[in-house]
């Protein structure tokens, strides 16, 4: 099948410029796609060429490791549903626009065609009903992909209450599909999206990962000299939670992480620090919560997949149900268990070493081809550039051993927590 040709790529509309600016800002708080936060910069003038500023582009990642950048877009930010925590509820006092399904395609092709993009991240309010919007989101990727046989990266916001055929339809045209379950408790979701179910949202991600196991198993099946299998979603599914909306710790959050992980298998759980809204609703926080906290729980959320830490390891019961905010995750967990160190380089089983402060994934089994063939040196580290500070307290090797780094739990703890960050100054600011 031909493609039809695209039109020469024209500079959108006024119209169509103002939805881009409502829309693309309307979906900033959505985390499974981040952006990048670099300087502003344009090429007005003929200076260069480029721009940071245009809305809407954000990076995010492929399944092998790619950066790469998406238009990042509501479909429309009218919604029938009043999520307190929600910036586009329906008792909010915004801005509203809604894209057509052949505006957002056209933009999508315009950006792609300009290089400023890779592909599109589409969510969108609910309006009519879930099954119309879901409809009217599939719509585009189905259009990019069979009229335009566009070949770049979609992923797709779904909806858990459309009707199952749609999210099938979707994961033929998605690279990744993604279903937010909002709040890490049942009870923060009753309490602050009473028109969502849990339990709906839970099982439209089972639904989701029963079509994706079906259609990596028939690919795997599938006879060497036939047409391979349809694809469903071959990035997989995401989900991501608000965090500090509700009540609940971190203890609870990483439970919940935990539970969607071996459960649905999903490639990432995304968390959004909550931003105080406009118009908000009495029962929500006055102030956000710090964003090192965010940053926490990623680092935790780390552990959890490539480190071999189960969660309540990391939270443990008698801790507060909260990370520490001045120590990252595994250097919490190792003061915590200073007996279990220090690890030997030249024994220590992978296990152990994962569990080293300072040491990562690849490193530990650099560390570990190298031992099949010669005993680890301290120099081995420096040329590994590994963070030698936080490293050393906790392993010993040819060359070292802690001695007088072995200090109290308190000592030691001073040494390796994150220095207060200085604020910058405003070269503009007025005295």
């Amino acid at each position: 099948m031909i493609a039809p040709a695209i039109p020469a790529a024209l500079p959108p509309s006024p119209p169509l410029l103002r939805k881009l600016a409502i829309l693309a800002d309307a979906a900033k708080y959505d985390a499974s796609c981040a952006s990048s936060g670099t300087a502003k910069r344009d090429s007005a003038g003929g200076r260069g060429i480029g721009s940071t500023e245009g809305m809407g582009i954000c990076h995010s990642y492929t399944p092998d490791g790619r950066c790469v950048s998406l238009l990042k877009i509501l479909l429309t930010n009218f919604c029938t549903y009043d999520c307190l925590y929600c910036v586009n509820r329906v008792t909010s006092n915004v801005p509203r626009a809604r894209f057509s399904v052949d505006e957002v395609v056209r933009l999508t092709l315009d950006f792609y065609r300009r290089n400023c993009i890779e592909g599109l991240f589409l969510s969108s309010g609910i309006i009519q009903s879930p099954d119309y919007t879901m409809e009217q989101v599939v719509e585009v990727a189905r259009v990019l992909r069979e009229e335009h046989d566009f070949h770049g990266y979609i992923h797709l916001k779904t909806i858990p209450d459309a009707a199952p055929e749609l999210l099938a339809r979707a994961g033929r045209y998605a690279d990744r599909l993604s279903i937010n379950v909002e709040l890490p408790t049942a009870d923060g979701l009753a309490r602050l999206a009473p028109e969502k179910d849990g339990t709906a949202i839970r099982g439209a991600m089972g639904r989701l990962q029963a079509h994706i196991d079906e259609a990596r198993d028939a690919a795997r099946s599938a006879p060497a000299r036939r047409a391979p299998a349809p694809a469903f979603a071959p990035a997989g599914q995401s989900t991501q939670m608000i965090v500090g909306a509700d009540a609940a710790d971190d203890r609870a959050i990483l439970a919940t992480s935990a539970q969607l992980y071996g459960r649905y298998r999903l490639r990432r759980v995304y968390y959004s620090a909550f931003s105080p809204i406009p118009d908000a609703a009495a029962g929500l926080p006055l102030a956000a919560p710090p964003l090192v906290r965010e940053h926490r729980l990623y680092q935790a959320d780390w552990l959890m997949r490539f480190y071999g830490f189960a969660h309540d390891e990391i939270v443990p019961a008698g801790a507060g149900g909260m990370l520490a905010l001045d120590l990252d995750p595994k250097t919490a967990w190792a003061l915590a268990h200073r007996a279990r160190f220090p690890a030997d380089l030249n024994r220590a089983p992978r296990e152990l070493l994962l569990r080293v402060p300072g040491l990562g994934v690849k490193t530990v089994e650099r560390l570990l081809a190298a031992r099949r063939v010669r005993r680890i040196h301290v120099d081995d580290l420096g040329r590994l550039h590994v963070p030698l500070a936080r490293v050393l307290p906790f392993v010993t090797a040819d060359g070292h051993r802690p001695g007088a780094l072995l200090d109290s739990d308190e000592a030691l703890a001073r040494r390796l927590r994150a220095p207060a960050k200085a604020q910058q100054a405003d070269l503009f600011a007025t005295a």
